[in-house]
């Protein structure tokens, strides 16, 4: 198997597995002919599959015997009841998780002996602007696990987390995009009151924080360095940067975290 051959189908087409698609058709790496779905509302499926060009499949036996890679992508508590029974079937395929919770030790216990990883992509991979999180535990040969990095890379950055990490690196990246767009839509909030459109505020504010992120990526500068680089003494940067120290945001965004995490 390699990118230019590999048939890869969805098991469930929700936000999450379209959000994939969507960035292997934008990236030209994968024809939408080479996609396949399953889900539980065929109906509703088609429409989604026949907007890019997939291939809708009526039942996971369909899906999987059309595919060489099986992206799970159902609910999590909705696996252990499904993927035993296409154990069979899965022999030979390489199995992709993106289903929140399942490490490896949790697939090697309802499909053992298949071929699997887990990875927690985050949804703006449609973009190609995503992250995306590979377990280090996994039962992949060395060439399925270069396979499996060539096909997520050109949907963004690439990281690999031990086991112990695999749920926080999935917070950290799949929840992120809604602090960030909670803090988008204030600052424009800003902008419109002090006068500035709201569709251009909101193409203000984006732009500033992508920019931001890239210029960090680039570059690889502490991020206080960066925030120093625009704070002049006695500037208005520093003033608004203590204002918000005064109302708690890196607390609160580390509470965000623990919330989500449990502690």
């Amino acid at each position: 198997m390699d990118v230019t051959t590999v048939n890869i189908g969805f098991l469930g087409f929700g936000n999450m597995a379209s959000a994939i698609a969507d960035g292997w058709l934008a990236a030209g790496t994968m024809p939408a002919e080479r996609l396949y779905a399953c889900a539980k509302h065929y109906d509703a499926l088609c429409e989604r599959t026949a907007a890019r060009g997939m291939h809708a499949c009526e039942t996971a036996e369909e899906l999987v015997d059309a595919a060489d890679i099986v992206v799970i992508a159902i609910k999590p508590y909705l696996i252990e009841g499904t993927l035993p029974a296409l154990a069979p079937r899965l022999a030979g395929k390489v199995v992709v998780s993106v289903a929140a919770g399942w490490a490896s030790e949790d697939y090697e216990r309802v499909i053992p002996g298949v071929h699997h990883i887990s990875t927690m992509p985050n949804t703006p991979v449609a973009v190609c602007e995503g992250l995306v999180a590979l377990e280090t535990a996994h039962t992949l040969t060395p060439e399925e696990h270069r396979l499996v990095e060539a096909l997520f890379k050109p949907l963004g950055t690439v990281v690999e987390v031990e086991t112990r990490l695999l749920s926080v690196a999935g917070t950290i990246g799949g929840c992120t995009p809604a602090f960030i767009a909670m803090m988008i839509e204030a600052l424009a909030d800003a902008a419109v009151k002090y006068g500035i459109p709201r569709a251009t505020a909101y193409k203000m504010v984006s732009q500033a924080v992508a920019g931001t992120g890239r210029l960090q990526l680039a570059t690889g500068t502490h991020p206080g360095a960066m925030k120093d680089a625009v704070c002049s003494p006695g500037g208005t940067t520093i003033r608004g940067v203590a204002e918000l120290e005064r109302a708690g945001m890196r607390s609160a965004f580390i509470r965000a975290i623990d919330a989500i995490e449990g502690k």
